[in-house]
């Protein structure tokens, strides 16, 4: 009988554990604009460790194909190894007996179809040039702020300085502050030593210590003659006028309602963005000098398209999704059923809906839905419950904002599909017939799809549904105009241009679809600096400040400082900001964790 021996001590399994960590964390900070041939190598690499070789596919495939892969990313490769890197890819994704093997194979062949010219590139001895030059932070910013440079001058102190280099790009650095779902933040490279840089709280920190309309806005260039329309006060629209104007082109703004801000207005609730803040971006804006503001106007009926455009030089259309989907169900016509969207409209106007004692189901599962139901709570709500029908990790909103709701004392009701609105006798609405289900396989959009579970329908007694399933678009006037729409949604190149109609530019929400803040505003900078190569002007604007240069910062693992709220039990009751500020001594630690990918390393 052979010998049988103790496995070896925990302790070097653990070290294992926290160097593959390690690793894990490299691959997941892997930079926007990383060559796709590289990022396969170092998937079949991995892969070729985690095998256990016990079948042949596995044992002599990975192998062969990491070889291959090296030989074409070297230039010692020809048409014949594509060929047989392929076929090997293709051996391995149909015979490999477990996901190490066959995953790795079909993700081969994906990166194959996916990335050919590169693979192409390579074996014609001419690869791409590098991409990998952008900063993380600053690449998956929408806008492109210099992040690292406006927290550097957050950490010296200096934060109008901070202020007008967040405006170089973004001016609306308070909106940002408070809203910005910081896509930046996620392949910081902080993130090899602890984790991301608080980017959105180091903002937050410069604009509590001086209001934007306190920080003086660059002088604006001669004036050019040139007069553009921008239709739409939202963030998009006041966007693309701060940089025309800026530019020294005349701009008129046309704006639906009584105040600019569009949806940050009249879409977000006071506790999560008060309103005398907004006014900071707004006034500062406006400050430049060049912008006239038409206000309750409404372009396409109180107002023809065809007259705003003949009377200037470019048009810029940035009406934003303004109103809420509607669900096709039995009962959605009944007393006391709302669009989200409305509700948090009409509380932006000052008209607060008075559900003392109600109980409220809230259907969906973005950020609407979680304002509506947090803000049908601050109205008086008895009994708020989230309808959804997939599991809490498909949610699109917020992790924060779903976390904040629970605080809250907001029930999530998850895994059940709205059928039906029951009414009594009156009309109003009784309660809300929901489907239980199960998650399946995943869809087109990358998550797993809903389908019926084997169970009865179920009955949530309610005296007031919110519908938060989507924002749509005012199209047709605009389609009447000329300009071309799918499903509602106007139809731009990315250079924000509508194809054959000179002039004339669309972007924002009513181009992408409902989308965030931060995609708005880059929108509105595309648009300007487009319009303004269409006028033929060729503006250069200088925002009067610079990122200074890097310091000694904190290499050591540090925690990450988090924004802190007002207690739950207190916060429920009001409308009134719900974010604390940081201290000065939570922004100098998390301000100076900041690595400076941008002048230090490949990217200096």
């Amino acid at each position: 009988m052979s010998k049988l021996y103790l496995a070896e001590s925990k302790s070097n399994d653990v070290k294992s554990q926290g160097l593959m960590r390690k690793l894990a964390g490299k691959s997941s900070i892997f930079p926007p604009g990383t060559d796709p041939l590289k990022v396969v190598l170092a998937l079949i690499t991995a892969s070729r460790c985690q095998s256990c070789g016990k079948c042949t596919p596995c044992r002599e495939g990975m192998p062969k194909l990491e070889m291959m892969l090296r030989n074409i990313i070297d230039g010692k490769a020809t048409a014949e190894t594509l060929v047989q890197f392929r076929a090997t890819a293709d051996l391995l994704a149909n015979c490999a007996d477990c996901a190490i093997g066959y995953q790795t194979g079909e993700e081969v062949l994906e990166s194959l179809s996916l990335f050919g010219d590169q693979y192409l590139a390579y074996i014609a001895g001419k690869p791409a040039e590098k991409n990998q030059v952008h900063i993380p932070c600053v690449t998956l910013c929408p806008a492109h702020v210099d992040i690292p440079g406006y927290i550097a001058h957050v950490h010296d102190g200096n934060y109008a300085d901070a202020i007008n280099l967040i405006r170089r790009d973004n001016p609306l650095p308070t909106a940002c502050a408070m809203i910005c779902e910081h896509p930046c933040e996620e392949r910081c490279r902080r993130n090899l030593i602890d984790s991301s840089v608080n980017i959105r709280g180091i903002k937050k920190y410069a604009v509590d210590q001086i209001a934007a309309d306190k920080v003086a806005v660059p002088v604006p260039n001669p004036s050019t003659g040139k007069k553009v329309a921008v239709i739409g006060g939202g963030p998009s629209g006041m966007t693309a006028a701060y940089f025309l104007s800026l530019m020294g082109h005349k701009v008129t703004v046309y704006e639906a309602k009584e105040h600019l801000g569009g949806m940050l207005m009249y879409g977000i609730p006071n506790y999560r963005f008060p309103k005398d803040r907004l006014d900071e971006d707004m006034n500062a804006i406006l400050s430049t000098g060049n912008i006239e503001v038409i206000y309750n106007v409404n372009v396409g009926v109180d107002i023809s398209i065809e007259e705003v455009r003949n009377s200037h030089d470019a048009m810029y259309v940035a009406i934003g999704a303004q109103v809420g989907k509607k669900l096709r169900m039995e009962g959605a016509d009944a007393e006391n059923v709302f669009s989200a969207v409305e509700m948090l409209d009409q509380i932006g106007h000052g008209n607060r809906p008075d559900y003392t004692g109600k109980t409220v189901c809230v259907i969906g599962g973005g950020n609407v839905a979680m304002d509506a139901a947090r803000s049908a709570l601050r109205c008086g709500a008895a009994d708020v419950r989230i309808v959804y029908r997939r599991r809490h990790e498909d949610m699109t909103a917020l992790e924060t904002e779903i976390e904040s709701a629970i605080m809250e004392g907001i029930e999530l009701m998850l895994l059940q599909a709205p059928v039906s609105i029951e009414k009594d006798a009156e009309g109003k609405c009784a309660a809300l017939w929901v489907q239980p289900q199960m998650i399946g396989p995943y869809d087109r959009g990358g998550r797993p799809a809903p389908m019926n579970a084997a169970k009865d329908p179920e009955r949530i007694a309610c005296d007031i549904v919110l519908i938060a399933v989507g924002q749509d678009i005012v199209s047709k006037p605009f389609e009447n105009f000329g300009i071309p729409a799918n499903r509602n949604v106007l139809q731009a190149g990315l250079d924000t241009a509508v194809e054959g109609m000179p002039g004339v530019f669309v972007g924002g929400d009513c181009a992408t679809g409902p989308a965030t803040a931060i995609r708005a505003i880059a929108a509105g900078k595309v648009a300007a600096w487009n319009i303004d190569e269409y006028l033929g002007c060729g503006s250069i604007l200088n925002c009067g400040v610079e990122a200074p240069m890097p310091k000694p910062n904190n290499r050591i693992p540090t925690g990450r400082v988090n924004i802190g709220e007002r207690p739950a039990y207190q916060r429920k009751h009001d409308f009134d900001h719900v974010e604390c500020p940081m201290t000065y001594e939570e922004a100098m630690q998390e301000s100076g964790r900041c690595l400076r990918c941008d002048v230090c390393g490949y990217y200096d």
